[in-house]
């Protein structure tokens, strides 16, 4: 049986989750406790085997266990688009909508003043070294929509433009189902920027 320390130490891990509050990581811990043995050890290998096998692809930065990702070793898709993403978990809420068949580039994070993050911390680089040597005909920047990442938009945009390809950013405004009265101003002028005839 676990000791009052170690179940600390378990609730302390769980803790540093993102988005594992305190209760949770006590629902969490006491689930393990009840589970047998078995349950613990493959939940404990799943992890060992992500930290060991999964790294990022050589080409698009996105999660891959081997040198490039499967998106990117896809011959099927779209070669001449590339969505600009900023983090692998963005890959997937696209891949999800069963929308775009083009491939990605993740840059790793945004453009960030506060948190010291300038393009020289993202990869931009990559991606501009990309573009001249793949034939792309279009950027989908697909940053989300606060300060960072129309900063980022902005930034990537205006690099990006000169090199004599399509840039596009990604529509935003009233999600389905929303009331006018409750959108935010930003939310609301988007849409309004971005509606389409009927």
């Amino acid at each position: 049986m676990a000791s009052n320390q170690d179940l600390q130490r378990l609730l302390d891990e769980l803790g540093r989750l993102p988005g594992i509050g305190p209760k949770s990581a006590q629902r969490i811990a006491y689930h393990l406790l009840e589970a047998d043995a078995e349950e613990a050890r493959r939940l404990a290998q799943a992890v060992l085997d992500v930290k060991e096998h999964v790294h990022f692809c050589s080409r698009c930065f996105n999660y891959a266990t081997a040198d490039e990702c499967p998106i990117c070793m896809d011959s099927m898709r779209d070669r001449t688009r590339i969505c600009v993403v900023g983090e692998p978990r963005d890959v997937t809420a696209i891949e999800r909508t069963g929308s775009y068949h083009g491939l990605y580039h993740v840059l790793g994070g945004v453009i960030s003043p506060m948190d010291k993050i300038g393009p020289e911390q993202l990869h931009i680089r990559e991606l501009l070294m990309r573009l001249g040597e793949e034939d792309i005909q279009e950027v989908i920047i697909a940053t989300n929509p606060n300060i960072e990442g129309e900063t980022t938009a902005s930034y990537l945009a205006r690099t990006i433009k000169p090199l004599g390809m399509t840039v596009s950013r990604l529509a935003s405004g009233l999600p389905v189902g929303g009331d006018l009265e409750y959108a935010d101003e930003l939310t609301l002028g988007r849409a309004i920027e971005a509606r389409r005839a009927l």
